[in-house]
């Protein structure tokens, strides 16, 4: 099998074909980013219909022509830019670095690393459910945002401003029985009433949203909304921010992807460790909220956990880090039962198939 490795830019992509048992450069091709040429490179890569494709960095530049290669059909394996870093070191005396040399890399990283490359695959839920998740953090920003202007506003008008709790309705009510008396007043009204249609429109697009996302979660027929803490918009970001639960080879992997698994630290009279400041926040967030939820229930099974580790002489601190590690230890297995159960139902049925 030859391996043509990819080294993606913003406007360009480097093809290189590498011999996999002697580590021989075959060719290679530099594409434009467009259909155009990436059906021009799939037409190269014809004298070799035994391929792998080896894509640095499949999940940022390099996204759009991997899943446009899965889509044909096409074997696609991701390749961290760290990987291909430690195979080009070696060979790339004086400093030397070309695309070139970075898709050989890839490619390389394939035979030699085959512990740091990982298949692609597509999930259409977790991409949509990432998206929906993006999406509803711009329109909580912006209401945010939009909802202090309006407090700035109301307490310029009012004696001691508006409630905290600040809704449209109640905005509304509060500028109902005032009558400005200057033209400034007068301004700051008009630009209240605008920023009060903003905040129901927001709040419009904010249900239609979580509406959305629900019907996504009932279709990917996920069981994270069964643990404690966990609603459509946590279980919306630990779907969508972890993807394909299958890319992470065990719960330990997955710890460190999403930092709650901690780091160690050298020492001479025992073993110590300090907590993980890597990995995605936005997914350790999500897991200390969950954490955070499950303390504050006395039945939960968190709850249950966190005090035996309490009882055992951990400081809380310590033990709200360990309870987030068994929830992302919990989360995994959750998410990676969902997906072989659906992968299960989608899948055809080979007795099924005989009969016909």
């Amino acid at each position: 099998m030859i391996v043509i490795g990819i080294d993606p830019h913003k406007r360009t992509h480097t093809a290189t074909a590498v011999d996999p048992v002697s580590n021989t450069d075959l060719g290679s091709i530099r594409i434009e980013s467009t259909l155009a040429d990436y059906k021009r490179v799939i037409a190269w890569a014809k004298p070799w219909p035994v391929r792998r494709w080896a894509v640095e960095n499949a999940e940022g530049l390099g996204r759009h022509l991997a899943r446009w290669l899965i889509a044909r059909g096409e074997i696609v394996v991701d390749v961290p830019t760290t990987a291909t870093a430690r195979v080009r070191e070696p060979s790339r005396g004086g400093r030397r670095k070309t695309d070139r040399i970075d898709a050989a890399a890839a490619a390389v990283c394939v035979a030699a690393l085959q512990g740091d490359c990982r298949p692609i695959t597509v999930d259409d839920h977790s991409d949509a459910l990432k998206l929906l998740d993006e999406r509803r953090l711009n329109l909580s920003h912006n209401r945010t945002r939009t909802v202090n202007q309006l407090h700035a506003l109301l307490r310029d008008l009012l004696a001691g401003g508006a409630p905290t709790s600040l809704t449209a309705a109640g905005a509304a009510a509060v500028l109902r029985g005032f009558r400005p008396q200057v033209k400034a007043d007068r301004v700051r009204v008009e630009l209240c009433k605008e920023l009060i249609t903003d905040v129901r429109r927001l709040d419009q697009q904010l249900a239609a949203n979580q509406k959305e996302t629900e019907q996504l979660l009932d279709e990917h027929g996920t069981r994270l909304r069964d643990i404690d803490g966990v609603g459509p918009v946590l279980a919306a970001r630990l779907i969508g921010r972890t993807g394909p639960a299958a890319r992470f080879p065990s719960a330990g992997a997955y710890a460190t992807y999403n930092g709650t698994a901690p780091v160690e630290i050298a020492s001479a009279d025992h073993q110590r460790h300090r907590l993980n400041r890597y990995g995605d926040r936005q997914l350790n967030s999500a897991i200390h909220t969950v954490a955070m939820v499950q303390i504050r229930m006395p039945g939960s099974a968190g709850r249950a956990y966190y005090d035996r580790k309490m009882a055992a002489g951990a400081t809380p601190r310590a033990a709200t880090r360990c309870l987030k590690r068994h929830l992302s230890n919990h989360i995994w297995r959750t998410m990676s039962t969902d997906e072989n159960r659906l992968r299960r139902q989608t899948s055809p049925n080979p007795l099924q198939q005989l009969d016909k």
